[in-house]
């Protein structure tokens, strides 16, 4: 198993990293808020085939691994991009795998004529609750007991919210269509877990380490008693701390992503337990280097805020660590009660 990047996989890094740092600096993070949303990176991305790289040759695209997708993701991490990218290829791969019946909405996606999404969490009292990209898409996807189901978007209601993610809560009315039913409709659904999942945890990794950046360049200019505060082994020390982590999170959620190309019996345990190692060590990251700004940390004017406050949101749209935690140990179980 090699999980360092191919030679192709360091263009397609590469070309990513170079969109995002023209279209996705942090003063257009800033700009993009309180919704979170910035059409003309989103523009961007498409224009670059974000949307066409999920899915394959055969529903229109052209196939990346989610090794590939993860590494994107990554980078979008890494620039807080304002734009619903997992929300969107999580969304055109479930549409790819269930066929004929969702083969209009996955061409009006890939077109860019639909914005697509999916709900984490199922209706409760005819209402989706915190529906990802909910503030901005036209059709959200969502899970309704042994059904998925595509309903419209225009009865809404923006939540504000930590991250300045572009959330809402969705009133689901007449134009609800039913897509897939039964065990697999199920089963689809939850690889559409495990892939945000995946997605998810390879951004954080990216939120994680530019934190670390941001905190050691601040360290080593910051002075007390006349020397940088980074020389102190509190603060050094902590840093170190935060980077071990990460690098830990960075191989778990490649090697996730990986299994889901190689070996998918794997993936649901990884990816759960990618994205909650990722999460804490996201926040770890994140908070240690905002606490080394001392009060300077909390205001608006520095950047180390805005990956504090997605690296706390962004994960808390699914839930707590626990939560995957939990669904990694029910796979683990059973396997071991089946024998695997």
């Amino acid at each position: 198993m090699d999980l360092n990047p191919t030679a192709e996989q360091d263009q397609l890094i590469d070309a990513f990293s170079s969109l995002y740092t023209k279209e996705s600096s942090t003063e257009r993070v800033r700009a993009a808020e309180p919704l979170g949303f910035d059409e003309e990176l989103w523009d961007h991305l498409k224009e670059i085939g974000a949307l066409e790289m999920a899915v394959d040759e055969s529903s229109g695209g052209w196939g990346a691994t989610m090794l590939d997708l993860s590494l994107v993701a990554e980078q979008h991490g890494r620039a807080l991009g304002a734009a619903p990218l997992f929300e969107s290829q999580v969304a055109l791969r479930l549409l790819a795998r269930l066929g004929e019946p969702a083969k209009e909405l996955l061409r009006a996606s890939l077109a860019g004529e639909a914005l697509t999404t999916v709900a984490l969490h199922g209706p409760t009292n005819g209402s989706l609750k915190m529906v990802p990209a909910g503030a901005i898409a036209d059709r959200v996807i969502f899970l309704d007991g042994d059904k998925i189901c595509v309903g419209g978007t225009s009865q809404r209601v923006i939540i504000e919210n930590l991250g300045s993610m572009p959330v809402a809560d969705v009133s689901l009315g007449g134009d609800v269509e039913v897509i897939s039913t039964g065990a697999q409709a199920r089963d689809a659904f939850e690889m559409l877990f495990d892939e945000w999942f995946l997605l998810l945890a390879n951004a954080l990794v990216g939120i994680g380490e530019r934190s670390i950046e941001i905190g050691v360049d601040y360290v080593k200019e910051r002075k007390a008693f006349g020397v940088p505060i980074g020389s102190f082994q509190a603060i050094s020390h902590g840093l170190a701390d935060a980077a071990t982590a990460m690098d830990g999170s960075k191989l778990l959620s490649r090697e996730a992503a990986w299994s889901a190309d190689v070996m998918p019996e794997r993936t649901r345990e990884l990816a759960a337990l990618a994205f909650g190692f990722s999460t804490e060590s996201a926040r770890e990251a994140s908070y240690r280097a905002l606490h080394y700004h001392g009060g300077y940390g909390f205001m608006l004017e520095y950047d180390i805020q805005l990956f504090f406050r997605r690296a706390k949101a962004w994960p808390a749209l699914y839930g707590e660590p626990s939560k995957s935690f939990a669904r990694a140990e029910s796979e683990r179980l059973k396997k071991i009660e089946s024998g695997v």
